[in-house]
C-alpha cells in the first residue's frame, strides 16, 4: 500500500485501478489524476491501496453533521413540550448520541470491509432489485431532510440580514435565501469527500469555539434559580424525548459507510464507533441543554413558526451574527453531506446519471418542500418532530436487517455489486433476497403501528411503546429478530479479508455462521 500523504488527506481515488464491473453503467467514473479535489468515484469500491483516510478524520465529519441551530430548538422542545427538567434533558442529551451515533458506528464497518457506500452495498443484503425498495424510501426520506435544513440555513441568512441591515423577511427574499443555499450546498456536495472533510475540520473548531461563548454568555445571564427549580417529567416523556433527539442520528445510519469506504481494512472498528459517537456527542449534549436552557425564559421558542430568529432576541448582536453565519456553514455543510450521500443511492436505484448529477435530483426537490414550508407551513417544530418521528421508523427497519447481516459476512464481493444482471452472486431469486425483503416489510409496518404524529397515528400508539416514542426502536427489534431467524441459503462467495479476524474477533466469529 502507497505511503500515507504528509497532510493526513484523502486522496481521490484514479478509477483505472477500480474493478471493472460486469456491464458498463455510471455507476464507475473516469478519474484524470489523483491528486484533483474532485471525488469522481461512482458506487465501485475503493481499492485497497488507495483507501488511505484515517478514523480520527471522522470525528469532525461527525461533529459537522450536528452543527444545527434546530438542536436549540429540540432542546427547548423538551422543556416546553416534554416538560422535563434540566436534569432529564441532560440525560436525553446523553444518552440520544450514544444510542443513534452508535448504531452509525456500528453499520459504518462495513464501509472499510467493502470499500463501498452503504447503498450501495445493501444490494449484497436486499438483492439487486430487492435493495430499489428500501433504496427508494431512503431517498425519499431525504428529500424531508435535506428540506429541513435547507429552510433552517434559509432562516439563518434571513435572520442575521434583518440584524445587520434591518431587511425583513418577504417572499422574493425567502427565494433568494433558499436559491443561495441550496446552490452552495449542491456545490460542497459534488465536489466529494476530501471537501466534506476539509469544510468539516474548520467549521468545527469555528462552532466550537463560539458556542462556547454562547454558553459563557447563558451562564451569566440565565435565571438559573428558574431552571433548575422546574419540576421533573415523566419518564415515558424523558424516553420519548431521546427518541426525538436520537432520529437525527438514526437518519445518517445508512450513510455511515459513505463516509469510511476510504479506511483500510485494517482501522479499528472499536476506534470507528468511538470516534462517530464522541464527534456527534460534543455537539448534542451543550447544543440541546443551552436549548432547554433558554425556553425558562422564553417558553414560545419552541412554537415559533422559525426556528432561527430568537437567537437574535436572546443574544446580543455581535455573539448572534458571526454564531448564525458559523452555524450557518454548519447547517450548509449537513445539506451536502446528505446530498453527497443521496447521490449515491440515486445511483443504486438505477437513476443513469453521475453522482454529482443525481444530487441535483435532490437539490430541486429540496428547493420546491423548502419554499412550502417556508411559506404555507404554518408551524414549524410541530412539522419537524413529525417528520424525525416518520424518518427514524423509516430507517429502523433497514438498519435491522443490514446490522444482522453484517454479523454473517466480513467482506462483500465488489464485482457483484456492480452487477446488476442475472449474473450476479446477488441476484438471489428473481433479484430479490426474500429474507430481507420480508423482514423489512413486517418491520415498517410495525414501527408504523406504534407510532403517532400530527396527522397520523397507529393503531398501538397507546401502548407503552407508543407512549414512549419507541416506535423506531421495535422497527429495529423486528427486523433483526426475524431477518435472524429466516432460513438462509449460503452466503456467495466473497474475497476475504484476512486481516479481519484480527481487527473485529468477535464479528469475525459470528461471520462463521454463514447466512
Amino acid at each position: 500500500m502507497p505511503a500515507e500523504p504528509a497532510d493526513g488527506a484523502i486522496r481521490t481515488p484514479n478509477a483505472a485501478s477500480a474493478p471493472t464491473p460486469a456491464e458498463p453503467s455510471v455507476e464507475t467514473s473516469v478519474e484524470t489524476s489523483v491528486e484533483t479535489s474532485v471525488e469522481t468515484r461512482g458506487l465501485e469500491p475503493v481499492p485497497e491501496g488507495e483507501r488511505t483516510g484515517r478514523v480520527r478524520e471522522l470525528v469532525p465529519t461527525w461533529v459537522a453533521a450536528n452543527i444545527s441551530v434546530l438542536l436549540l430548538t429540540m432542546g427547548a422542545g423538551l422543556v416546553i413540550f416534554n416538560k422535563l427538567n434540566i436534569w432529564q434533558v441532560l440525560v436525553v442529551a446523553i444518552a440520544a448520541p450514544v444510542v443513534s451515533y452508535g448504531l452509525v458506528g456500528l453499520i459504518s464497518i462495513a464501509g472499510k470491509r467493502g470499500g463501498a457506500p452503504g447503498m450501495a452495498l445493501s444490494r449484497a443484503v436486499f438483492g439487486q432489485r430487492g435493495n430499489l425498495f428500501p433504496g427508494a424510501l431512503i431517498w425519499v426520506a431525504r428529500w424531508g431532510w435535506e428540506t429541513i435544513n435547507a429552510v433552517s440555513g434559509a432562516f439563518a441568512m434571513l435572520t442575521v440580514l434583518d440584524l445587520l441591515f434591518g431587511v425583513r423577511k418577504n417572499t422574493a427574499l425567502i427565494v433568494v435565501t433558499l436559491v443561495l443555499f441550496v446552490g452552495c450546498t449542491f456545490l460542497v456536495s459534488g465536489l466529494g469527500i476530501s471537501a466534506l472533510r476539509v469544510c468539516s475540520t474548520w467549521s468545527t473548531y469555528l462552532f466550537g469555539a463560539f458556542s462556547v461563548l454562547v454558553l459563557g454568555y447563558l451562564v451569566v445571564e440565565s435565571d438559573w434559580s428558574a431552571v433548575f427549580d422546574k419540576p421533573a417529567g415523566s419518564t415515558a416523556m424523558m424516553i420519548a424525548g431521546i427518541g426525538t433527539i436520537a432520529a437525527g442520528g438514526i437518519s445518517w445510519v445508512p450513510s455511515g459507510p459513505d463516509f469510511t469506504r476510504y479506511l483500510p481494512r485494517t482501522a479499528s472498528a472499536k476506534g470507528m464507533v468511538g470516534a462517530t459517537i464522541g464527534g456527534a456527542a460534543v455537539v448534542v449534549i451543550p447544543m440541546v441543554l443551552m436549548g432547554a436552557v433558554m425556553a425558562v425564559g422564553t417558553p414560545d421558542l419552541a412554537t415559533a413558526q422559525d426556528p432561527v430568529s430568537f437567537i437574535g432576541n436572546l443574544l446580543p448582536a455581535w455573539i448572534a451574527v458571526p454564531y448564525l453565519l458559523i452555524a450557518l456553514v454548519g447547517m450548509l455543510l449537513i445539506n451536502s453531506m446528505s446530498m453527497y450521500s443521496a447521490g449515491f443511492t440515486a445511483q443504486t436505484l438505477g437513476i443513469k446519471v453521475p453522482r454529482a448529477a443525481a444530487v441535483s435530483v435532490n437539490a430541486v426537490i429540496s428547493l420546491v418542500f423548502g419554499f412550502l414550508l417556508m411559506v404555507v407551513a404554518t408551524s414549524f417544530f410541530g412539522s419537524f418532530i413529525s417528520f424525525l418521528t416518520l424518518l427514524a421508523v423509516a430507517f429502523s427497519a433497514w438498519i435491522g436487517v443490514f446490522g444482522v447481516d453484517m454479523l454473517r459476512r466480513t467482506s462483500y464481493d465488489g464485482a457483484a455489486l456492480l452487477d446488476t444482471t442475472r449474473t450476479s452472486a446477488y441476484w438471489y431469486r428473481g433479484g430479490y433476497a426474500w429474507q430481507a425483503m420480508t423482514a423489512w416489510g413486517a418491520a415498517l409496518a410495525v414501527g408504523l403501528l406504534f407510532t403517532k404524529v400530527d396527522w397520523f397515528g397507529g393503531p398501538l400508539a397507546g401502548t407503552w411503546i407508543g407512549r414512549n416514542g419507541l416506535g423506531w426502536a421495535a422497527g429495529i427489534f423486528t427486523s433483526g429478530l426475524l431477518y435472524a431467524v429466516l432460513p438462509h441459503t449460503a452466503a456467495p462467495a466473497a474475497p476475504a479479508a484476512p486481516d479481519a479476524a484480527a481487527e473485529e474477533p468477535g464479528l469475525a466469529a459470528a461471520g462463521s455462521l454463514s447466512n
